[in-house]
């Protein structure tokens, strides 16, 4: 179903039901469908008789069921996987009937934590090799360590399976209990260990780091509860007030609660500015703004934002391009405006219902068009592409969903020999072998001329043999892969993340606009 991944934006307590609610039929499955929806719904979208009639003829398809199928079927599954989603099905992609088991995997979303094993891997075709664990958790506790490789979980053979069936597998595991193979460098058999998944944090800011001498980097990978406490905490860590400037990136956010959206976007705009509208099917816009007495930071930002930041994470980059406070580099982002309220239902289902738009300070909608003018029975439409809106100093942009950016940047075009290295494990397999030697890593280190010449040799026994012209194209994009992947093994994942950022095009772009800015 459309929604059953999506974190929701907004929640709500479900309205009293209202009168007329029960409808005398044969089965009391049709009661507990009635009741349920009465209580989501207390107003009426047609006439008394209307809603009597369908609901009787909903009450006939049902007898007919019980009576005429030629073989049982199961009341609970009619209705549970089929009225009821079918029902939500018609209302937009995002409107969905959560069962019990849906539900409560919505609630551990909510929760900022989730089950799992605490360890940071690399997957690679058929194998996956821990490039960290951390400090007690479940694979601390067991004694997997940097460099282990799984070989077999819960019975399946890794070699055999894709990156993205390896994603799918271990994606699975972590929610049981879980038996492994292991094989460790320098042990002659493998490992057997037994892993049970704990409740571990989830934090939303992933990456942060000073760029060059006062100006940071925070990747905010989706938006929590805590999602604002934690930017803050790791603002206030780099220099706070005292930071020249900030490097704000949300390519990849899917968003996730509102709440934390509004207040984060609050420390970049003064008192009284306007952060969002929000447009619901009946009477006035509402509008959220910067609360009176709010400290904001004043330094220069650039935000980034691609085609997957979707929601909170677009109103946030939204809020700030349309009051003038961030420059936005990227592309644009993905078209996610909706205000999401979740009732809960009394067997422990629950119900996500598309209940309002959200727009950017200057009237933009940030939902993208689906296509139907009419979609969400949410009046004016979404706007045509070609509309413009205008920022607080009378900057022009573009509507029609999502956030465009102030400047298109692009993600790195891989040459041939870059993509098929990167596909390939030979990056990480070199790094494993230069870190045997012993040799002494610190953050100085670098891919001097005489390791990529080791590196070129490594390529050759394995019959990888690049042209001359292929290799010069590519021998940057090599020194940094190599330096990361060694930083992985011996310094940390977090330190290897940094190196990859810091080559990154499209965060090199975003510290050239805060330049701008300073100038």
């Amino acid at each position: 179903m459309g929604a059953t991944n999506e974190r929701n934006d907004e929640a709500s307590e479900a309205p009293r039901a209202s009168r007329g609610c029960y409808w005398a039929g044969r089965a009391l499955l049709v009661t507990a469908l009635l009741s349920a929806a009465c209580a989501i719904a207390p107003t009426p979208v047609f006439a008394d008789e209307d809603l009597e009639t369908n609901l009787k003829r909903l009450v006939e398809v049902y007898a007919h069921l019980e009576d005429k199928l030629a073989e049982p079927f199961d009341p609970a599954d009619a209705f549970y996987r089929g009225a009821i989603p079918a029902m939500v099905r018609t209302l937009d992609p995002h409107s969905a009937f959560l069962d019990p088991q849906q539900f409560e995997s919505l609630r551990e979303m909510q929760r900022s934590t989730e089950k799992g094993f605490g360890s940071i891997l690399q997957l690679m075709p058929g194998r996956v090799v821990v490039l960290q664990t951390l400090l007690d958790s479940p694979s601390a506790r067991a004694g997997i360590s940097t460099g282990d490789e799984l070989v077999v979980v819960n019975g399946y053979r890794l070699t055999e399976l894709s990156i993205q069936q390896l994603a799918q597998l271990l994606g699975q595991s972590r929610q049981n209990r879980v038996e492994l193979l292991v094989k460790r460098p320098s042990f002659a058999r493998l490992i057997p260990i037994t892993l049970v998944p704990a409740e571990m944090e989830d934090p939303s800011v992933q990456s942060k780091f000073i760029l060059e001498e006062g100006v940071a980097y925070v990747k905010v990978a989706n938006f929590e509860a805590t999602t604002a406490q934690e930017l803050h905490a790791a603002m206030e860590g780099l220099g706070g007030d005292d930071l020249r400037g900030l490097v704000l990136d949300l390519r990849d956010n899917p968003g996730g609660v509102i709440e934390a959206a509004v207040r984060m976007a609050a420390f970049f705009l003064e008192p009284d500015r306007r952060i969002l509208w929000i447009r619901g099917r009946e009477g006035p816009k509402e509008e959220v703004r910067v609360p009176a007495g709010m400290e904001s930071y004043r330094f220069p930002v650039a935000v980034l934002i691609n085609e997957k930041t979707a929601s909170a994470a677009e109103l946030v980059a939204g809020a700030l391009q349309d009051n003038d406070r961030a420059v936005l580099l990227g592309t644009r982002s993905f078209g996610k405006g909706l205000v999401q309220s979740v009732f809960d239902l009394s067997d422990g289902s629950g119900l996500a219902l598309t209940t309002a738009l959200y727009q950017s300070p200057s009237g933009r909608t940030i939902q993208r068009s689906l296509g139907d003018c009419r979609e969400f029975q949410l009046a004016p439409c979404v706007e045509p592409e070609t509309q413009t809106y205008k920022t607080l100093s009378g900057h022009e942009v573009p509507g029609g969903g999502g956030v465009e950016p102030d400047r298109r940047v692009y993600p790195h075009n891989y040459t041939r020999l870059e993509a098929f290295l990167e596909q390939s494990s030979a990056f990480f397999d070199f790094a494993q072998l230069y870190v045997r030697k012993g040799v002494e890593i610190d953050d100085d280190f670098q891919a001097t001329s005489a390791l990529l010449d080791d590196f070129q040799l490594f390529l050759s026994e394995r019959g990888v043999r690049p042209t001359l012209s292929d290799w010069t194209a590519a021998v940057e994009h090599v020194r940094w892969n190599l330096r990361q992947e060694i930083f992985n093994l011996t310094l940390g994942v977090e330190k290897g993340d940094e190196v990859e950022l810091r080559n990154d095009p499209q965060v090199k772009a975003a510290l050239n606009a805060v330049r701008e800015q300073l100038r």
